[in-house]
Parts: structure tokens; sequence; C-alpha cells
């Protein structure tokens, strides 16, 4: 089991890491795990609700929720971010990320809960082995949506605020970065 602890907690942290690699920003990327709270809130709400222990199946779909989570809440601050980019501002910039990403998210995390309920049901022979999984990315999933779509566009528009956009760009022949040079590009 502290196996498993160490391996959710690096997953997160190398996803934050890869996060800020990939937006060059810090807080975007604290934007984005911001909606992780809620889907383990969420596991640990269902498995309660169910009466279910913490095991290595119920851990397995804590992880597969926070990776579908996770990719959610990429889809939302990027097109957030791309919306503030064009000059809305943080707040108005989060809620058309949130409206124009709705339904993608909604489609995945609905997908993928009714191919969990059988699962979760715990239904066959073996069925009650596997029902930790399936429920915890069940419970995981449906925490993890309502605070990607309600959460996360609040922690966005808080984090980033009346700050302008800036690149954090610092390649010199890009015109969005702060250290663009039109010397060397004339020559």
């Amino acid at each position: 089991m502290s196996g498993l602890q160490t391996g959710l907690l690096a997953a997160v942290g190398i996803v934050f890491l890869l996060l800020a690699a990939n937006f060059q920003s810090l807080r975007l990327s604290l934007v984005a795990v911001s909606a992780l709270p809620g889907v383990i809130a969420g596991v640990a709400v269902m498995l309660w609700l169910t009466h279910t222990t913490l095991n290595i199946q119920s851990f397995t779909g804590a992880i597969m929720s926070v990776g579908v989570a996770m990719a959610n809440a990429i889809l939302l601050v990027t097109f957030a971010e791309r919306a503030r980019q064009g000059g809305a501002a943080a707040a108005v910039a989060a809620v058309q990320g949130a409206r124009g990403r709705l339904r993608p998210i909604l489609m995945t995390s609905c997908a993928m809960v009714a191919g969990m309920l059988p699962m979760a049901l715990g239904l066959g022979e073996s069925g009650s082995q596997s029902a930790p999984l399936g429920r915890a990315v069940i419970g995981g999933l449906v925490m993890g949506t309502f605070s990607t779509l309600f959460v996360m566009p609040a922690v966005f528009s808080l984090v980033l605020g009346r700050r302008p956009f800036r690149s954090g760009s610092l390649d010199p022949t890009d015109p969005s970065s702060p250290h663009f040079q039109t010397s060397k590009l004339n020559s």
C-alpha cells in the first residue's frame, strides 16, 4: 500500500512538472492540478458509502480516475488560456473554457462511468474482487467532473486574476516571447 501511495504522489508530481513544461507556466499547472482533490474526495466518499476497503483494486481505480480527470482538466485549461490569449479577462476565459469543453468532458466521464458500472455492481462469480476498482473510478470521476467544470474555472480566475497574458517562451525568434529580438530576424 505504501508503494501505491508513493506511486500516486509521484504520478501527480510528474504530471505537474510535465504540465509546467507544456504550459510554460507554474500557475496554469497549479490550476490543472486543482481538480485532483475533488477526485480523491470522490473516491473516498464512494468507498465509504459502499463500505468498500482501500485495497489494491480501489487504489488502481483512484489512479485511473486521476488520469481521466487530468485529461479533462488539461482540455479546460488549454481552452481557457487560449481565450485569455485572445484578450478575455481570466474569469470570462475560464467560463468560455468550461463552456467550450463541456460536451467532451461530460462525454468522457459518462462513458467511463457507464463502462465501470457493471464492474462496480460486483455481479458474477468473482465480481466482488473487481468491484472496488469500478467504485473508485465512478466516485472519482463524478466528483472530478464536478470539480473540473465548477471549481477549476474559479481557481483559474483567482490564480490568474487580472494578470495580462504574457508568454513564458524563452525563444528569441518567437514574436510573443518577452525575449523576442527583431534584429536577428532581419540579418
